[in-house]
């Protein structure tokens, strides 16, 4: 049951340099807070004092991998906010073509469920005009698969594009950085590693050794148009998440 009040976003808009028109611009929502599954049991837990967290968290475990077991042997599934389903990437040459792992790979179809394409639908949107900072990424395609805004290859190359995203300036946190969502480890990428490093795209080589898991893909940077650079370092987080598989 979805509790009643009014949901609302905020939206902040940036530079759109595909067109020819000077003024065009693409909104992106601003992200309030970032939520993990412990964090909503607890509110779950605040509001019906006769649910156990553990037991809540031991139900969402168990169901979890279940709908994970059936997904991985070609079941369809509806599992909480979604379903879902496998799809194929990659080209089969001829009739009797084979599987190649070099060349095919296995993703995940997600499409939301009624409810939460009608609540998305009746979110009230602020839109805020322009962002503070005029760093975009657009997309991250993972060189070694071809597979965009979802998978990063250890030791592979990664190309992002975007706007202003050209890592420039002195600041300690300025670079790209790799944030584990299951450990909250930061990985910063060396500069030595990054092969272009322009404005509108930058690519660079992975971590061999990065470790499995799910990441979120960060850029910092002094970088401006001007020849001054900015005084303060600014941060554009990607909303994909980037799986990394060895």
């Amino acid at each position: 049951m979805i509790t009643a009040g009014k949901s609302s976003v905020i939206v902040e808009l940036y530079d759109l340099p595909i067109t020819q028109r000077k003024d065009d611009h693409s909104g992106r929502v601003v992200t309030t807070k970032s939520l993990t599954e412990d964090d909503l049991i607890a509110t779950a837990v605040l509001r019906r004092s006769d649910i156990n967290a553990a037991t809540l968290k031991a139900s969402m475990q168990l169901l979890k991998e279940i709908a994970i077991e059936e997904i991985v042997n070609g079941a369809s599934v509806k599992f909480g906010l979604g379903y879902f389903n496998l799809t194929v990437n990659g080209v089969f040459i001829g009739d009797n073509a084979k599987w190649d792992a070099a060349q095919h790979c296995l993703g995940v179809n997600y499409v939301p469920v009624a409810e939460l394409r009608n609540a998305v639908e009746a979110s009230l949107v602020d839109v805020r005009g322009m962002a503070s900072s005029g760093i975009t990424i657009n997309t991250i395609t993972d060189v070694s698969s071809g597979l965009v805004n979802c998978r990063i290859t250890p030791g592979g190359g990664v190309n992002i594009t975007g706007n202003r995203i050209k890592i420039k300036g002195d600041a300690p946190e300025v670079g790209i950085h790799l944030t584990n969502q299951q450990t909250n480890e930061v990985i910063s990428i060396a500069n030595t590693s990054l092969l272009v490093n322009n404005p509108s795209k930058i690519t660079f080589v992975a971590p061999p050794l990065l470790a499995n898991g799910d990441y979120k893909l960060s850029i910092c940077s002094q970088f401006s148009p001007s020849v001054k650079l900015l005084k303060e370092p600014q941060t554009y987080t990607f909303d994909y998440l980037l799986t990394v598989l060895q």
